[in-house]
């Protein structure tokens, strides 16, 4: 067992030495700095995108990748009401898919995606309010506050959204500090 991952990391080390350190190098040890920025600037960019999604799924409620169990984003906001969307229309933000019921939500929904995209990564914004905690949703129960869309759990015993409506100033604050506290350790 041991010589297999022996093996292994040696491969692994082979694989990055031939395509980030080598090029770099040679670029650098030749004196072309164009190139040495262009290496640099890709291997930066494949590190961002790569920490992008990791991000995501460590803290996004995510099934498979995606988001609001299949939603459509925008028709939150055009119809104020839930709509599943349909993998027909699809797009992809940082490793988050996301459904739309037409092509023109998929366009809308590109053109500004911090707008559509749930807060709370997702997560039940009473859980995270009250208890901290990242609780699945009810895609069908959420609430749009100053043009964001928060979800909500809801079961026929329990409704989140009732519990926040209660005290939103006293919820919305502290789920913004708790989420911020998840995200970025702050």
């Amino acid at each position: 067992m041991t010589h297999i991952l022996n093996f292994v990391v040696c491969l692994s080390i082979i694989y990055l030495m031939s395509f980030y350190i080598c090029p770099i190098f040679i670029a650098y040890l030749y004196n072309m700095k164009a190139v040495f920025w262009v290496c640099m600037l890709v291997v930066f960019s494949c590190q961002m995108s790569f920490a992008q999604v990791t991000f995501r799924k460590n803290h996004y409620n995510l099934d498979n990748n995606l988001a609001i169990q299949g939603y459509d984003p925008v028709v939150y906001f055009s119809k104020n009401k839930a709509e599943k969307g349909s993998d027909k229309y699809t797009a992809t933000v940082d490793g988050s898919v996301y459904y739309f019921v037409n092509d023109a939500n998929k366009v809308t929904f590109l053109k500004n995606t911090k707008k559509y995209e749930p807060q709370f990564g997702g997560w039940c914004a009473y859980a995270m309010g009250a208890t901290n905690t990242k609780v699945e949703i009810d895609p069908e129960t959420f609430k749009i506050i100053d043009g964001k869309l928060y979800l909500f759990f809801h079961n026929w015993v329990n409704n989140t959204l009732l519990k926040w409506n209660k005290d939103e100033a006293k919820f919305l604050s502290k789920a913004n500090e708790n989420w911020k506290v998840k995200t970025l350790g702050k």
